[in-house]
Formats: structure tokens, C-alpha cells, sequence
């Protein structure tokens, strides 16, 4: 199904600025440029607008020239165009056409796009942005860039055939901080590094059975987004946040987090395939829901002039912390200090700096660095250490524009190069997606991984969840 929705309609229908949407640039008609031009509007769709959809996609898409929103809860179409009105109101959406589903979209209006943003469950992120890619069509995906290991290589693979501008939603890859790291890094500010310490204070996870089924909301068209996953019934702790912390839909705290945190490490440490991966230390979780706390160890090899890594990943609530989004609810909240690096308590107790609930420590020889969850705070710790090392010389490009600027600049100008476009953004993805098979492992089980061949070796019952079939209609 799909609908027309005008701006005026939209403000009728949800009771707001009621009659005020003649006098505005909202109404106006689109203009129609080619894409190919440096200055031409793109046309554009927006999948997934929740949350981050609508407060951080669809503005951008929405100052192009949005085509289409696309969400399975009808209930966020009205929501979406509200916020454009208030928000960005130099946005061109007359005419703007609403679907419950992205396969129908693209049959009737994929022809018409430039690109589309993507920032549903993680489970829809691999199939559109592919429908989009062999279309020739600029794909935009949140992180994780996808929900399996074997769909980072697909979209990885795609991305190299169709020749178009993607992009992953890990902004700190278009930012100072990261390529401040890697140039510090790269000119022996720590010497080699021999540990990376990971953390997030998000709790993506449960205990106990499956919440029992309960009738679908108005308006939500749940078998759409079920999509590619496993049929259940609607129950609650899944829509519109909770998904998650489920393994059919989401990737744990590790999928919410990780893109950001551990961008810096794979990227200054020059990463690719681990040798093995183990939980150290696992809270909660069951069959189908991911832990509350992990601690997981990466073993990396040798590689590129660097030296073997072990690089550490913790998540959860810090001690006695409340869950902002859920409440102080037991099964989510840690009581724990293993959910953060113990040398993270070191330092901010030495040097009294407050090092976040996100960020990560590079352990060298002759000293440590911090990033935070985006790279940002990049430093040599202590601060007069990094104050008598001399600044290297900024050898990385800059982007201008953030990560959403980078992606419409490529798209525009034809060209594949964006900062965290699919090739580069498999690579960080698929290290971050192997956390999930020690968590599925349980603790102290080594999981021994074959990169080349894209399997676990010793666990082989792991790979279902390598690499896992989608129901009929929705195979990517």
C-alpha cells in the first residue's frame, strides 16, 4: 500500500499548525534535477522511521528531495513529516508517498531514486540496501551495516559490482578524532600496541522466557516487520527499541555500540580477521536474547608491521547505574565492575578524568591512548605525555560535511569513495558480528575462525547464525 501525503494533510491530520502549510516552503513544488550535477537535488526514501530515522535521516533526505517514507507503524508517517515541518522547514516533501513496505516502494519508485537511508532493525538493513545497490541506487544503512557475517560480505561484494556511493552510519569515521589516532598511532606515539580496551555502558540484552503474544497494534503491519526473520507473534520488548536485544533481530550491545567504539582500533590497528574470539564473562542472556554484560576477547595475528593484539570488549550498566530508557530493572542493570577494562578504574582514579561510558584504551609500550565512542578526546594519557610527544603530521584527507554529507556528496558526483562506504564498513562489521557467536558460545568456549572461508571451525554449529536463511520473499 501506499499514500500520497501532502504537507497540508499530515498537519490537518495530526491536529498541528492546522491551515499554516500554504504559506510555507514545505508545500512547494520539488525541483527536479539529475543527479549527476554537483548542485542537482537527490531524490530520496527514507526506510525506518523511528527514532533515528526521523531525528537524524530524514532531515537530511528531507532537504534533498524526498520521494518516499517507508515504515511498517503508520503511526511514525505522521510523526516523521511533523518533525520535517518543525525541523527543516527549507525541506521539499510535497507529495511524499508512504509504504509499510520497502519491496513495494522500490517496484513502483526505485527507477526515480538517487539514494535511500536506511535505519530500521538490524535484521532490514542488508535487504534494501542490496535491492538499492543492483538498482544502481546510493545506499545509506545505520550500524551495524547488517545482521549477519555472510551479508556484510554480500553487501561488501555488491557494493564492488554495482559501483555506487555507500555508506555505514558510523559518523566517527568521518570525523577528527579517529584519523587524529591513527596518525599518532601510525607515527609510534605509544609504540606497538599490544591491547585494545572496549567499552559501552548499554545493557542490549534479557533474562527469561519470551514475554507472551499479544494483539498487533493499530496500524503496525507486523508480518513486514518480521520481513526476513523467523515468524513470531507480536509481544512486547521488541518494538520499537527493544529489538536489540533479541538474536532473530538485532546483534546485542555489540551491534548497537561497537561500529562506533571499535572503529578507531580496527582502523589505526590495521584489523581484519581475528583467530579466535571468547567470552571471558557473560550476565544474563538465554536461548534467544542476548547478554546483559559481556566481556569478550578478540586474538588478533600479526599483520601490516603491527603486532599480535588482544583486543577486549565490555558491555553493560556500570555498578548500581539506572537504565535510562527502561527504568532500574534488574535484568538489565549491572552489579558488576567486569562490564568495564579494570585499567579504565585505574586511570580515572590516578589522573581524575572521567573517561565516559563509551570509549576505548590502546595499550603500547610505551604508553596508552584514549578515544572516546566516536574518537572524540583522542589523547596520549597522561595529558603531559601527550603534550611532549610532537603532533604528527595530519596525513589522512579531512571530510567536510560529516558522514551524511560525505554519502550525498559521492552520490551526486558518481563516485564509491565515501569514508565508510561497504568494502571498509564489512570489515569493521563482520569483527564486530563474530562477538556474537562467543556470546552464543558461552564463556571459556574459543571460537576459532577461518576468515577466507567465512566459518567457524571447531564450533561448527556456530555458523547458523554465520550465515542464516531468511523467510520466503524476503532473501537478500
Amino acid at each position: 500500500m501506499s499514500d500520497r501525503l501532502t504537507r497540508r494533510r499530515l498537519l490537518k491530520k495530526t491536529a498541528l499548525l492546522a491551515g499554516a502549510a500554504a504559506g510555507t516552503g514545505l508545500v512547494r513544488g520539488p525541483v527536479i534535477l539529475a543527479a549527476g550535477s554537483p548542485n542537482s537535488q537527490l531524490a530520496t526514501a527514507v526506510i525506518g522511521c523511528g527514532g533515528r530515522g526521523t531525528s537524524s535521516h530524514l532531515p537530511v533526505a528531507a532537504r534533498e528531495r524526498l520521494l518516499a517514507l517507508v515504515d511498517v507503524d503508520e503511526r511514525n508517517w505522521a510523526k516523521a513529516m511533523k518533525f520535517v515541518a518543525e525541523k527543516a522547514p527549507d525541506a521539499r516533501v510535497s507529495g511524499v508517498r508512504t509504504y509499510f513496505d520497502y519491496r513495494r516502494m522500490f517496484d513502483e519508485l526505485g527507477r526515480q531514486l538517487d539514494a535511500v537511508f536506511v535505519a530500521t532493525p538490524n535484521h532490514h538493513h542488508a535487504l534494501p540496501a542490496m535491492i538499492a545497490m543492483k538498482l544502481g541506487k546510493g545506499a545509506y544503512v545505520e550500524k551495524p551495516m547488517c545482521h549477519t557475517v555472510q551479508e556484510a560480505r554480500a553487501m561488501a561484494a555488491a557494493a564492488r559490482q554495482f559501483k555506487v556511493a555507500t555508506q555505514m552510519g558510523n559518523q566517527g569515521r568521518c570525523g577528527e578524532g579517529y584519523r587524529r589516532l591513527c596518525e599518532y598511532i601510525w607515527a609510534g606515539a605509544i609504540g606497538k600496541v599490544t591491547e585494545a580496551h572496549c567499552w559501552s555502558d548499554r545493557a542490549n540484552g534479557g533474562t527469561g522466557p519470551r514475554p507472551p503474544a499479544e494483539p498487533v497494534p493499530p496500524g503496525m503491519h507486523w508480518d513486514e516487520w518480521i520481513g526476513p526473520a523467523p515468524y513470531r507473534d507480536f509481544h512486547r520488548d521488541l518494538h520499537p527499541h527493544e529489538w536489540h536485544g533479541w538474536y532473530d533481530f538485532g546483534n546485542g550491545s555489540l551491534g548497537n555500540m561497537a561500529c562506533h567504539v571499535m572503529d578507531g582500533a580496527v582502523w589505526a590497528l590495521k584489523l581484519q580477521w581475528p583467530a579466535s574470539i571468547e567470552a571471558e564473562y557473560v550476565q544474563g542472556g538465554t536461548a534467544e536474547r542476548y547478554p546483559v554484560g559481556t566481556r569478550l576477547r578478540y586474538d588478533f595475528p600479526a599483520r601490516a608491521g603491527m603486532a599480535p593484539l588482544k583486543l577486549y570488549w565490555y558491555d553493560g550498566k556500570k555498578p548500581g547505574a539506572k537504565d535510562a530508557a527502561r527504568g532500574d530493572e534488574a535484568d538489565n542493570v549491572s552489579k558488576d565492575a567486569r562490564n568495564r577494562p579494570p585499567l579504565v578504574y585505574e586511570l580515572e582514579k590516578k589522573y581524575g578524568r572521567d573517561l565516559g561510558g563509551n570509549g576505548t584504551l590502546y595499550v603500547g609500550e610505551k604508553g596508552v591512548m584514549y578515544t572516546g565512542c566516536y574518537g572524540d578526546g583522542t589523547r596520549i594519557i597522561p595529558e603531559e605525555k601527550h603534550k611532549e610527544f610532537p603532533a604528527p603530521e595530519k596525513s589522512l584527507p579531512r571530510i567536510k560535511g560529516g558522514s551524511f554529507g560525505d554519502f550525498c556528496d559521492a552520490v551526486r558526483s558518481g563516485k564509491t569513495s565515501c569514508a565508510s562506504n561497504f568494502e571498509v564498513a564489512a570489515v569493521l562489521t563482520e569483527i564486530v558480528l563474530l562477538g556474537n557467536l562467543a556470546e552464543k558460545a558461552g564463556i571459556g568456549k574459543r571460537v576459532e575462525w577461518d576468515g577466507p572461508n567465512m566459518k567457524c571451525t571447531n564450533m561448527p554449529e556456530l555458523n547458523r547464525i554465520v550465515q542464516v536463511p531468511s523467510r520466503k520473499g524476503w532473501t537478500v
